[in-house]
């Protein structure tokens, strides 16, 4: 279950972030035929994802390929890039984008719609009323949050379970993995507070946990592509080489892929509801399917803690 709600979704979410732009339909449909067959659930996308290509996308497959019956679908809104306000959590602006998803999906209702930042300029009452708004009127199921800091999801989720027939917020979305442990200095804290589950995403370390950089950058990553260099290249440091090595020195002595152990260690994190993967191809997808069996010795998953620990 998603933090204290009866939202139930798969270990392992599917991330569409590339689709549309990076990858291909056929090369969607693939994954998501083979996310449904291992049974995955939880398909997380968003209204600026590929300018909104990928839930049209997503929701043509939905239509042709793998009953919606079946997916968890989860999107967001708040960001405007290219308008004159980067982001936009005001009550018009937020039930316009929820409209849109809906309309680009082809469906009715989202399960999960998700805030996908923090706007400062909007009162959070506001923004919180169109999300009352939204699942209310039934365009959404639930609600959630993405890369809020620790006092935003604090302050959202205690205002939501402060009176009755407001919506709570069960989900928040931020960056975890090996590579990324500040969260645990006070969004998990808040996230345990208010109820919420962690779905995390990039638990790969933006691709680089799975050893591909180990000799360089690859011709066909994501660090070789212009829109995707710089999210990479913070992960590229003298820090992120020794913790990739000890992945990569526990996945050989347990013979799986660095990609499944640095996966196992975020999946079982205590709080963590889900953690999304976004894969380019199906081949990639494939290695993540096949690691979901894996649980780490209690050992290995202390030797990565302290390898990859985060000054307090």
């Amino acid at each position: 279950m998603v933090g204290r709600s009866g939202l139930s979704v798969s270990r392992v979410g599917l991330g569409t972030m590339t689709w549309g732009r990076d990858t291909s339909a056929e090369e969607a449909a693939a994954q998501l035929g083979a996310f449904a067959d291992a049974g995955g659930t939880l398909v997380d996308t968003a209204d600026v994802y590929a300018g909104g290509d990928a839930e049209r996308l997503l929701g043509r497959l939905l239509r042709d390929s793998v009953p919606r019956t079946q997916m968890i679908i989860a999107t967001k809104a708040v960001l405007t890039p290219g308008a004159h306000r980067s982001r936009d959590a005001s009550r018009r602006g937020l039930l316009a984008a929820l409209d849109a998803s809906l309309a680009r999906l082809g469906v009715d209702e989202v399960d999960l719609w998700q805030l996908h930042a923090f706007d400062a300029e909007v009162p959070l009452e506001e923004t919180l009323a169109a999300v009352d708004t939204a699942v209310s009127s039934g365009r959404a199921v639930y609600a959630g949050v993405c890369n809020y800091a620790g006092w935003q999801l604090a302050a959202a989720g205690v205002w939501q379970r402060a009176a009755a027939g407001r919506a709570p917020i069960v989900s928040a979305q931020v960056e975890y993995s090996l590579l990324a442990r500040d969260a645990e200095r006070e969004v998990l804290p808040a996230a345990e507070h208010v109820g919420a589950g962690v779905l995390a995403w990039s638990p790969l370390g933006r691709g680089v946990l799975t050893g591909k950089y180990r000799l360089g950058i690859p011709a066909d990553s994501r660090a070789a592509t212009p829109h995707f260099a710089e999210f990479v290249q913070p992960y590229l440091d003298e820090r992120s080489r020794r913790v990739v090595e000890s992945v990569s020195t526990a996945a050989d002595g347990l013979g799986v892929s660095p990609l499944a152990v640095a996966l196992s260690w975020v999946r079982d994190q205590p709080g963590v509801a889900s953690a999304i993967v976004g894969a380019r191809t199906h081949a990639q997808l494939k290695g993540v399917l096949q690691a979901e069996e894996l649980t780490l010795p209690v050992e290995i998953r202390e030797a990565l803690d302290d390898v990859s620990a985060v000054d307090s």
